[in-house]
């Protein structure tokens, strides 16, 4: 059956971070938010199905994982990236970030140095410094409109400050890189051969572009399952962040048993019912709503490339390869941080995520949220359009 996104909803009131938030948030109330990581559509027909029929059976009590669960996550996995895992490997958390946390906690001690390559998802940062970690960065380098890795900067800086692992972010946040096999590779080669673990983040491994596919790290070369943990989740694909439920994997028994003890000591047991249910479902008969969305996603970014070819040259778009953020270069227009911050909040009442809210080699970019109906879209550029010929 087609799927409706171009309706949009009303998501005010349901105290989602996205709309209910600009006044606590520091923004005036009449933005438009496209800043979070969720999206302005319901979810599939078949997780909606699975969801109703546990709610009108009324219990919640406490869950675990079951044959049918894994199997729904295996063979999603195995289908779409060819990546055969095992159910021994698989450790539930209540979300993506909480596992990252867990690692450092886990494979770290307070002041082993950590290593990411910014701009990068905000939180990367958050988690090593909150937990006194040292913060060591491997600044992605901009080419011709595409990002790329410094392979001999990340060696050497893992040799002068003794890393001791990898945030690894797969497809990456916020560039929109989609990894080739040979970048992977030299990855896996650097860190196994100077003992660095990888963390890595594939939370957006469902949506790539024509031309792209997503390869997961593990899997690249067999040796490199046995120093990752790999970080997935059904949130970001089906958007189902509020049911906080993830799945990691941990191929390495002694890097597994290490995890889940510190799982244990941070309290945390047992899963998430209606999240469960929401992932086995989507898993299980989700994939023709992914690939309509998949395609709606591409005619927004369509509309997005084409409007600023046509209307806001100065504004350049980063060709995402992934993910449904996208990152503009607004560096032509030759405005201070502060001058950029008025520019999209007060001009454009526009509720994006700032380029230096992601580090090194923020400066002067935004982050905009596409996953939401066309005329969302529409109405964010009109509005982008309008702040910056008012500059000129």
């Amino acid at each position: 059956m087609p799927v409706d996104f171009d309706t949009v909803p009303n998501r005010r009131g349901t105290n989602c971070f996205k709309y209910d938030f600009a006044r606590e948030m520091g923004m005036p109330e009449d933005v438009l938010p496209l800043w979070v990581a969720d999206m302005d559509f319901p979810t599939a027909p078949a997780v909606l199905e699975r969801l109703h029929a546990l709610a009108e059976h009324g219990i919640f009590g406490y869950t675990g994982v079951k044959d049918a669960y894994f199997s729904a996550v295996h063979n999603w996995y195995a289908q779409r990236f060819s990546w055969e895992t095992q159910r021994s490997w698989l450790v539930t958390t209540p979300g993506v970030v909480f596992a990252i946390a867990i690692a450092i906690r886990a494979f770290t001690q307070k002041g082993d140095a950590i290593l990411i390559q910014q701009p990068v998802y905000y939180l990367f940062a958050n988690k090593v410094t909150e937990n006194d970690r040292q913060l060591v960065v491997n600044p992605l380098v901009l080419k011709n409109g595409r990002y790329e890795m410094d392979f001999a900067d990340m060696e050497r800086k893992i040799v002068d400050y003794h890393v001791k692992m990898l945030l690894l972010c797969s497809p990456h946040n916020p560039v929109g890189r989609v990894w080739t096999k040979e970048e992977l590779l030299r990855i896996g080669e650097i860190c196994q051969k100077h003992g660095v673990l990888v963390v890595s983040d594939e939370i957006h491994a469902d949506f790539t572009y024509a031309g792209h596919t997503h390869r997961v790290f593990a899997s690249v070369k067999s040796e490199f399952a046995d120093f990752t943990i790999t970080c997935t989740a059904p949130s970001k694909t089906f958007n189902l962040a509020g049911l906080q439920n993830s799945n990691i994997f941990i191929p390495n028994r002694q890097l597994r048993h290490a995890y889940k003890k510190e799982l244990s000591a941070c309290g945390c047991g047992g899963t998430n019912c209606m999240g469960m249910a929401a992932c086995q479902a989507a898993y299980e008969a989700g994939a023709d709503w992914l690939e309509q969305l998949k395609q709606y996603l591409a005619g927004n970014l369509a509309y997005i490339r084409q409007f600023l070819r046509e209307k806001l040259p100065e504004i350049a778009l980063i060709e995402p390869e992934g993910t449904y953020l996208v990152w503009l270069d607004l560096r032509k227009l030759g405005l201070t941080e502060q001058q950029q911050r008025q520019l999209i909040v007060q001009d454009a009442k526009l509720w994006l995520d700032t380029g230096t809210l992601f580090g090194q080699g923020g400066e002067g970019f935004e982050r905009i949220n596409i996953a939401c109906p066309r005329t969302t879209i529409e109405q964010a550029m009109q509005r982008l359009e309008h702040a910056v010929h008012k500059t000129r």
